[in-house]
């Protein structure tokens, strides 16, 4: 049953005017990708898979709740788009909630979006949202989060966007917010690049931490050690498929699995077994993450 567990809500149900699309040439070293896309952009890039998680980024309410034409905005409007566009797809799509711990009515607007939105899981980016992990807003968001069974997915690693702060988005700070919140089920996304074998050895450490694919296969040199060094610690079973569409596709996700081992060919370096990468995509990440009933 195959899962992509990243995958962003698209900000137009209609397709985009040419004026209104939002290229990114910054998120991919081999081709720029736009940040804006439709509903049946959406629906028809995941036609390759059984099922696919939904969310998009709170902004910071600090500075007023700042939209960036792409992927963050308001929590109260990400999430009621998130909601309508899962509705109208509810077999295919399960949505996230985007918060943010420093909004006043985070805790209002977790419930709201659960209870009245119908949304399983949260999704955070601490770089972009500018906040600390394991401060105590953070804390207290996630220890809710933890009694209510709501997994979460982090950004996790390096991000071309100069105003992110870089180590809020740092395995590290997960192996302590894992010993504070050991129930709660954590996604750490991209393999944390370019800290992949720090991801490792955390998720390693903590039977409900897992990481996803996302962002690897088109930096070849990089994707092969990280997908070496997370067979050599022995959690290949915690990685999950997930593609970060619109900036890739389930399809060229899927076809990078096979393309893991590349960067070696006629060489004497240790491969990575495909048996192992052909897994990924088949792993059953609903029952995993508790979103399977």
């Amino acid at each position: 049953m195959p899962v992509d567990v990243h995958t962003h809500t698209p900000r137009f149900k209609r397709e985009p005017e040419p004026d209104e699309v939002v290229m990114n040439a910054m998120w991919r070293p081999d081709v720029a990708r736009p940040a804006t896309h439709s509903w049946d952009s959406h629906v028809q890039a995941m036609e390759i898979v059984d099922t696919a998680i939904v969310f998009n980024i709170a902004s910071d309410p600090r500075e007023g709740n700042p939209d960036d034409g792409k992927l963050m905005y308001a929590a109260h409007e990400v999430n009621n788009d998130t909601a309508t566009f899962v509705r109208a797809h509810p077999v295919k799509f399960i949505g996230f909630m985007a918060l943010h711990p420093h909004d006043p009515e985070v805790m209002d607007e977790m419930e709201r979006a659960r209870v009245d939105l119908g949304l399983r899981g949260i999704k955070v980016g601490p770089n972009y949202q500018n906040f600390d992990p394991v401060g105590d807003e953070a804390l207290r968001m996630f220890k809710r989060a933890e009694e209510l069974k709501l997994p979460v997915l982090f950004h996790q690693g390096t991000s071309p966007v100069q105003f992110a702060d870089l180590d809020y988005a740092h395995p590290r700070h997960l192996d302590r917010l894992a010993i504070a919140c050991p129930r709660l089920k954590m996604i750490l996304a991209h393999i944390a690049h370019p800290w992949q074998a720090d991801c490792a050895v955390v998720i390693r450490k903590h039977p409900n931490l897992y990481a996803d694919i996302s962002a690897q296969f088109y930096r070849p040199w990089s994707y092969y050690n990280a997908m070496r060094t997370v067979f050599e610690w022995g959690v290949m079973h915690k990685i999950l498929f997930g593609s970060d569409y619109p900036i890739a596709t389930p399809q060229e996700t899927l076809d990078g699995l096979y393309m893991v081992n590349d960067p070696i060919e006629g060489t004497n370096l240790p491969r990575v077994p495909e048996a192992e990468m052909e897994a990924i995509f088949h792993r059953d990440a609903l029952g995993l993450l508790g979103l399977d009933t």
